[in-house]
C-alpha cells in the first residue's frame, strides 16, 4: 500500500474509534451485591462499551472492557463478567507495620488553574493521617495559579513560584521546600483515589531500604479517539501485580535493568524517601517537559535511586485517574516526546553517573532490540470472549491485547524522538546555564 493511501487508512481507522464509558465496580461493595459507580467526573453508566476498574474491598484488582446491551441492567451485566474474570485475583497486602510516614505532596503546574483545582480537591480528600501539599507554579505568565491558591486553598496548600521553566526544575523546587519524610509527586491533570497517598507511602514504613514507590494510573475519561487509542495500547498502567525492584537482586526477567525505567512507573504517581532523593541531587533540571529534552525526568529519578542501592516498589493499590490528552496532534507530540525523553534521560544518567557506562554498554545490544520493539507498529490482537467476540478485544490498559492498531506515523515519530533525545538534552543543559547565568546577573 502506498504511503499516502496507508496514511488515509490510518486516519479513517482513528476517526472511527468510538467513545468508551469509564466506571468502577467493587465486588465486595455492599453485602452480596457489587457496587457500580461512574468514573471520576463521568455520568452514570448506560448501554454501550464500558471500561471498568474492578475492585475487591475497595482495592483495585483488574480492568475489563464490557458491553452493556440497551435496556439491560448495567450493574448486573458487568458484575457477572467481573466475577468470572477478576473475582479470584488476590488483593494486595501493603505489609505496613505502622502508619504511613509524614508525607509531602508536590504538584507542579503551569497556567492550568481549572485542572489544578480538581486535582487539589482530590488530594485534600486523602485519608492519609499526616501530609502537606506544595504547589509549584512553574514559569508563570499570569497570576492565575497564585490567586487560586490564595483564594481557595490558602490554609491548606503552600505555594512556591519557580521562574525557570521545566518540570524537573519545578520538582526540585518542591523538593527543596518540603518537610515530609516522604515526598510524593503527581500532576495537575489527575484525580487521586482517596486512599492513593496512604497506599503509595505505606511501603516506606515497612521497608527501611525503600527509596521509591510508584502506583497505578488509569484513564479518567475515554471520550475521544486519541484517549481510547492510547489506553488500548497500555496507557500509563503497569498492571495489577505489586512488585519490588531490588538492585542487589536484579530481576531475571528484566535483562536491561535498571535502564528500562519506564517499566517501574510514571511521574504522575511516584514517591521518594526525601533524604534519598536529595542525596542523589534530585532530578536532572535539563530533563522533563518544558525543556528541549521533552521528558525523562521521572525515569532519571528512578534509576539514580536504584543505582544508589535503594529498592523501588510498584504498588497498584495506589491509584490516580489521569486525564489523557484529547487530540491526534496531542498524540503526535506525546509520541515524539516519549522517544526523546527516553534517550535524553539515558544521556543524563551517563553524564551525571559515568560509573554506570560499563553496565549500560553491556546492555546496549539488547537495548537496541528493545527500542525496535518499543517503536514497532502494533497491530490489534482480538481476544475470544464468552459473547462470541462481541466485546471487540481486550480491555484498554491491557498491555498484551490491543483493540486498535497503533499508527505507523506515531511509531516513526517516537523513533525520531529517540534520535533527537541526546541532542535535546545537550540543548536543555545549555539553555539552563544561560537562564541561571542571566538570573545571577540580574540579582547582582
Amino acid at each position: 500500500m502506498a504511503r499516502s493511501a496507508r496514511a488515509r487508512e490510518e486516519i479513517r481507522r482513528f476517526l472511527d474509534i468510538g467513545a468508551v464509558q469509564v466506571a468502577e465496580l467493587d465486588l465486595d461493595g455492599d453485602g452480596d451485591e457489587a457496587v457500580l459507580r461512574p468514573g471520576p467526573g463521568s455520568p452514570p453508566v448506560t448501554h454501550g462499551e464500558v471500561f471498568v476498574l474492578v475492585r475487591r474491598g475497595g482495592r483495585p484488582v483488574g480492568t475489563m472492557l464490557g458491553r452493556v446491551p440497551e435496556g439491560a441492567d448495567a450493574r448486573g451485566v458487568l458484575e457477572a463478567r467481573a466475577r468470572a474474570e477478576c473475582a479470584a485475583r488476590d488483593v494486595e497486602d501493603t505489609g505496613c507495620a505502622g502508619e504511613p510516614p509524614y508525607t509531602s505532596v508536590v504538584v507542579a503546574t503551569r497556567e492550568r488553574a481549572g485542572q489544578l483545582a480538581r486535582a487539589l480537591d482530590s488530594l485534600l480528600a486523602q485519608d492519609h493521617p499526616r501530609f502537606e501539599i506544595v504547589v509549584v507554579d512553574n514559569a508563570p505568565v499570569t497570576d492565575e495559579t497564585r490567586e487560586l491558591i490564595e483564594r481557595k486553598y490558602a490554609e491548606r496548600v503552600r505555594y512556591v513560584c519557580e521562574r525557570v521553566p521545566g518540570l524537573a526544575v519545578a520538582h526540585n523546587a518542591g523538593l527543596a521546600a518540603v518537610r515530609g519524610e516522604v515526598v510524593a509527586f503527581t500532576d495537575d491533570d489527575v484525580v487521586a483515589d482517596p486512599r492513593w497517598l496512604t497506599e503509595l507511602t505505606a511501603p516506606f514504613a515497612a521497608d527501611a531500604g525503600l527509596g521509591c514507590a510508584t502506583g497505578l494510573i488509569l484513564p479518567a475519561r475515554l471520550t475521544t479517539p486519541a484517549q481510547v487509542l492510547l489506553e488500548s495500547h497500555g496507557g500509563f498502567a503497569k498492571g495489577f501485580t505489586p512488585r519490588t525492584y531490588d538492585p542487589a537482586r536484579p530481576p531475571g526477567d528484566e535483562p536491561l535493568f535498571p535502564f528500562t525505567a519506564g517499566r517501574f512507573g510514571s511521574g504522575a504517581n511516584m514517591a521518594f524517601r526525601t533524604a534519598v532523593l536529595r542525596s542523589v541531587g534530585g532530578f536532572d533540571p535539563a530533563t522533563g517537559a518544558g525543556t528541549a529534552a521533552r521528558g525523562g525526568d521521572d525515569l532519571y529519578g528512578f534509576v539514580r535511586v536504584l543505582a544508589q542501592g535503594h529498592r523501588l516498589r510498584y504498588t497498584p493499590s495506589a491509584l490516580v485517574w489521569h486525564h489523557h490528552r484529547e487530540t491526534w496532534r496531542d498524540l503526535e507530540t506525546q509520541a515524539y516526546g516519549y522517544g526523546a525523553g527516553l534517550t535524553a534521560y539515558l544521556t543524563a544518567i551517563l553524564v551525571n553517573r559515568p560509573a554506570l557506562l560499563p553496565a549500560f554498554l553491556a546492555r546496549l545490544p539488547r537495548g537496541l532490540a528493545h527500542a525496535r520493539t518499543l517503536t514497532a507498529v502494533r497491530e490489534t490482537a482480538v481476544r475470544e470472549t464468552d459473547g462470541g467476540g462481541a466485546d471487540g478485544g481486550g480491555a484498554p490498559g491491557d498491555h498484551d491485547v490491543r483493540t486498535h492498531p497503533w499508527p505507523r506515523r506515531l511509531s516513526r515519530l517516537q523513533r525520531k524522538g529517540m534520535l533527537y533525545g541526546p541532542v535535546g538534552y545537550v540543548r536543555a543543559r545549555r539553555a539552563l546555564r544561560a537562564t541561571v547565568g542571566a538570573t545571577v546577573r540580574r540579582a547582582r
